[in-house]
């Protein structure tokens, strides 16, 4: 049950992180990578579930955070996206891109008139932004910066309404929410996000 917490929890936040993050440069990915994360994960998860939690700090470069989300969340991912990527930029800054399938977002997406960028988009499209992420006593943060889609800028409310399609599940129907703390998962204390890696501290 934890395991399966964990990997609920955490996919919410990298996909949040994705559809509010700016691709700065290309990650290699490969399997190896990735299997290498999901160990570490297994070993923060089985700590985490501890009755007493032992003091670790666990780093996840940004290659391991691709490589996972490339080829070991690949079946998880939600119908609709497709190819995240997550840069690390030092200092709780977080970037990412991730392509959306707008068709499917649209059908359940309210038009807000010829205002909407929306309208004069469809297909699968890259969604890129930046934002920082602030950690501390088991609690998270994320603060959005700038978004857009095709070089337009896309207003938060729209934002928001594609983090809440996409990362929504059965336990949480109403998907993330951009202004919300958030608990961070496995008794993880905080999150330090350096260029290029990522220390998570439990």
């Amino acid at each position: 049950m934890a395991r399966r917490n964990f990997a609920t929890n955490l996919l919410a936040i990298l996909l949040s992180f994705s559809l509010t993050g700016f691709a700065t440069f290309a990650v290699a990915l490969s399997k190896q990578e990735g299997d290498q994360l999901q160990r570490k994960i297994d070993e923060i998860t089985k700590n985490g579930s501890a009755s007493r939690v032992a003091p670790r700090k666990t780093p996840v470069t940004e290659s391991e955070l691709n490589s996972y989300l490339a080829f070991n969340l690949r079946e998880k991912i939600p119908r609709g996206l497709t190819n995240p990527l997550v840069n690390m930029l030092g200092d709780g800054g977080l970037a990412g891109r991730v392509y959306v399938d707008l068709d499917e977002f649209k059908r359940q997406h309210q038009n807000a008139g010829f205002m909407d960028p929306l309208n004069y988009v469809s297909g699968r499209v890259p969604v890129t932004a930046r934002g920082i992420l602030s950690t501390s006593n088991g609690r998270g943060q994320f603060k959005l910066g700038s978004a857009e889609i095709l070089g337009v800028p896309l207003p938060k409310p729209i934002v928001q309404e594609l983090v809440t399609f996409f990362s929504r599940t059965p336990e949480h129907p109403g998907g993330f929410d951009l202004d919300s703390p958030f608990d961070l998962p496995a008794k993880i204390r905080e999150l330090t996000i350096n260029r290029g890696e990522a220390i998570v501290v439990q």
